[in-house]
């Protein structure tokens, strides 16, 4: 185990995707990871529960996700270079930027005028 669980998170729902398995328990917890999950749920990639302070990831939808290492600082005028960098294409895809309003998509944060700090990316 690595110190930054939310790339430890991301790597078991990927490594569960390509044993094509149907569920994932991820052990360790924390509001980061919740907030990346929800993010995820919220765009129709993945569904989960959490029970006994243990997170259940059921029916994912991904065909790839990573964790951004390290963590740019971007300001909104970068973020488009960042999409082209990470994501296959403009409107396929989001990247999770933590800024100082919680964590948004960067289209959010683009429409809120805020940067922050690159997390992930998925699509």
């Amino acid at each position: 185990m690595s110190q930054d669980i939310v790339a430890d998170a991301i790597n078991q729902i990927m490594n569960a995707k390509r044993a094509k398995k149907q569920e994932v328990k991820i052990n360790r917890s924390s509001k980061v990871i919740i907030a990346v999950l929800e993010l995820m749920k919220n765009k129709g990639y993945l569904d989960y529960e959490i029970i006994d302070k243990k997170i259940i990831i059921t029916a994912i939808n991904i065909n790839e996700c990573k964790a951004i290492k390290p963590r740019f600082n971007v300001s909104v005028k970068d973020i488009d270079k960042y999409v082209k960098r990470f994501l296959p294409a403009r409107n396929f895809g989001v990247l999770i930027i933590s800024t100082s309003k919680g964590l948004l998509t960067h289209e959010e944060a683009q429409e809120k005028n805020i940067g922050g700090s690159l997390i992930a990316y998925i699509f």
